[in-house]
């Protein structure tokens, strides 16, 4: 597979390499949990995995609790990955400690919460570079809106759709695509 440059833009308008190949899979990226040990996105093959940017002083930080009803539901069909970031509102300042207190004590999160990264601008994580751009993804190309915007992949790794904040975890635009 050759680099393929992505163009990320940022206020600057500076441009960035975020060293994904091209049509690189999902399983390949490199993201540690929030202890910072890292986290093997092959241990999801198999499983559809739904990664949302997560943030604990937002409006829509109550889908923390749908998003653990919703991994009860489909405990063995589906894989949550909740991403802290801090880019939007600095709605996540918390340290990696602080975060997983907040997430466990008040929504009872049991799903796996990652490092604190940032899913858009000239910093923007791999992850991120992947799940927003077709010709790492092969499917659509989108930008981060907010915090809790959601990012459904299959069983076999493909990009399947995003839901903007509003859609509650529990939809059945997300549901209707586990099997």
């Amino acid at each position: 597979m050759n680099p393929l440059k992505v163009l990320v833009n940022t206020i600057s308008g500076a441009e960035v390499d975020t060293s994904v190949k091209a049509n690189a899979s999902i399983y390949n990226i490199e993201i540690n949990n929030l202890q910072g040990q890292p986290v093997d996105l092959n241990d999801y093959r198999g499983k559809y995995i739904l990664f949302v940017n997560v943030a604990s002083k937002c409006g829509f930080t109550p889908q923390y609790k749908e998003l653990q009803e919703l991994q009860d539901m489909y405990p063995n069909e589906l894989a949550i990955i909740g991403v802290p970031c801090n880019q939007f509102g600095a709605q996540e300042p918390g340290s990696p400690e602080d975060i997983q207190k907040f997430c466990e004590v008040n929504y009872g999160v049991k799903f796996l919460i990652t490092e604190k990264i940032d899913v858009k601008g000239f910093n923007q994580h791999p992850l991120y570079a992947w799940l927003t751009n077709k010709d790492l993804n092969g499917k659509l190309n989108t930008s981060v809106k907010w915090n809790f915007q959601k990012y459904l992949v299959s069983e076999k790794g493909e990009l399947i759709d995003f839901y903007f904040s509003i859609t509650k975890p529990t939809n059945s635009r997300i549901t209707k695509h586990i099997k």
